[in-house]
Parts: structure tokens; C-alpha cells; sequence
């Protein structure tokens, strides 16, 4: 197994013309690719702008258009392909759902935004994803020649427990494709990608949107990869670009064998106080 591998976050900017969306990630990802990417990402809502009010509209099934084009993308370039996420419809219900494909184009994950971002803070944002979307109930994860991978969705990095959760399944890496904004970008959003990394010693990645301040929703970009030992690899500012992140497994290993706090947690303690109501 490949103990070093390069990761490319596609800090896509998203405009109101899916068809332009979809045509402009097919450059940057065969970009990515000869730039030595074998895992590449996109970022939340890639095909369409992040809002309550565009979710329904911008819709499809998975299996869909955008899936198919992404499973053509990832064979064509060799890569694995981390879909960011687009709203998907499935029986009456809509979700934030993120779908990976492997170098032959078949889809090996999918997963659905398991907390929704409902937030409340007076005076600069309230957002309540919960008005449209339904939350999803299963974890995802994926294997690579690399390491296994587990899946998120921005808010669900606020979580400590999902990223717990991969790293107990045997997970080196976790990829949050995410929309984090200027009210809380600033102040969270590498923060909580340095504590989930630090706190389970495994890389962490965040793909986001490039900022449009034109848009209803404005993102703050910054997109990142930490390592395991919570310190930030490569980030960027608030622009469309690509970042770049070699993932050194021996590195974790590394970690691990100085601070192995992974085989120290007290499982056998904790279990009975959140299974607790």
C-alpha cells in the first residue's frame, strides 16, 4: 500500500448556471490531476448556490446528471472523486449528499449530511438547512491503495463524535467538503478542522466554495488540510484556486507512536454516558 499520496481541494466559484458549474469543474480537476492529485475534492453545493430557496430547484436523483458526469470525470482523469455534495432528491425528501468515485468511474460512497445547520445569531445570520432538507442516518466511508476515508459535510465538523466514529473504523482521513460563512469562518472553521485532526491524529481536509459576495449566502473559503498532529498543510484565501496537500501516512504513524492517545481512550467509560438519556 502507497504510504504518500497528494490530495487537491477544488476551491470552486459557484455561480446560478449549473451547466457552467459542471463544464468548469471538469478543467480543474484535470488540472488537479496532472498536477499529481489521486484524490480530489469539491466543494458543498458545487452545481448550485448554498440556500434554502435553491435546494428544490436544483435538485436531481442519485444515480443523475451531475453523478454521471462526475463518474466520467473521475475515469477519464484516474483519480479518486470526492463530489462535494449537491442537493439530492429521493422519495419526497431532499439532502446534502456527497457521492466518491473511484479511478474507474464507479460510485463506491455516498453520503448524506447527517447534521443540518440550524443556527441562529442575532444581528448577522440565521439559517435553518431543517426547513428543506431531511438529515441523513449513516456514516460513509471508502477504501483507497492509500488509506480508508470517512465523509462529512460542513456543520458535521462541529461534531467531535462522527469524526470518533471514522477514526474508531479504521479511518487515517476525513474529507468535510464545506460552506462555512464570514461570521463564523473567521473564528471557527480551522479551529474545528485542528481539533477533529488533533483530537483522533488522523489529516482532515475542507473543500469550500470561493466567496462571491454577490450571493445570498456568502462563503468564506479558506480551504484547508490538516495534519495529525493539528497543524494546517496548505490553505488558501477566499479565491477560486486549487490547494494541494501531500498525505504522509508514516507521518501518522509517527503521531500516533509518540502521543498514542488512539489505543489510551476510555471506550469501556464513555459508553454509559452517552447512551445515557
Amino acid at each position: 500500500m502507497a504510504r504518500v499520496f497528494r490530495v487537491g481541494l477544488i476551491q470552486l466559484m459557484v455561480s446560478t448556471n449549473k451547466n457552467d458549474n459542471l463544464h468548469r469543474i471538469q478543467k480543474f480537476v484535470a488540472e488537479a490531476a496532472q498536477q499529481g492529485a489521486k484524490l480530489i475534492s469539491l466543494p458543498e453545493c458545487f452545481n448550485s448556490p448554498y440556500g434554502t430557496k435553491f435546494f428544490k430547484a436544483y435538485s436531481e436523483t442519485v444515480p443523475g446528471t451531475t453523478t454521471q458526469l462526475l463518474s466520467e470525470i473521475a475515469k477519464k482523469n484516474k483519480i479518486y472523486l470526492v463530489g462535494g455534495s449537491i442537493p439530492e432528491m429521493a422519495d419526497g425528501k431532499l439532502y446534502n449528499t456527497c457521492t466518491v468515485y473511484d479511478p474507474e468511474g464507479s460510485m463506491i460512497a455516498k453520503y448524506r449530511k447527517m447534521h443540518l445547520f440550524d443556527i441562529d445569531i442575532p444581528g448577522k445570520i440565521s439559517f435553518h438547512e431543517s426547513d428543506v432538507l431531511s438529515p441523513g442516518n449513516e456514516f460513509a466511508t471508502f477504501d483507497t491503495p492509500y488509506c480508508k476515508v470517512g465523509l462529512g459535510i460542513c456543520y458535521d465538523l462541529r461534531f467531535p463524535e462522527l469524526a470518533q466514529a471514522y477514526c474508531k473504523r479504521g479511518c487515517q482521513f476525513v474529507i468535510y467538503p464545506g460552506a462555512f460563512n464570514t461570521t463564523t469562518g473567521p473564528v471557527h472553521w480551522e479551529l474545528l478542522q485542528r481539533s477533529r485532526a488533533l483530537d483522533n491524529q488522523i489529516y482532515v481536509a475542507s473543500c469550500s466554495p470561493a466567496r462571491d459576495i454577490s450571493a445570498d449566502y456568502v462563503a468564506w473559503g479558506h480551504s484547508t488540510v490538516i495534519n495529525p498532529w493539528g497543524t494546517v498543510m496548505s490553505t488558501c484565501d477566499e479565491k477560486e484556486q486549487i490547494i494541494y496537500a501531500d498525505i504522509d501516512l508514516n507521518y501518522l504513524d509517527e503521531v500516533r507512536s509518540q502521543i498514542p492517545v488512539t489505543v489510551q481512550k476510555r471506550y469501556d467509560m464513555y459508553s454509559e454516558v452517552f447512551e445515557s438519556k
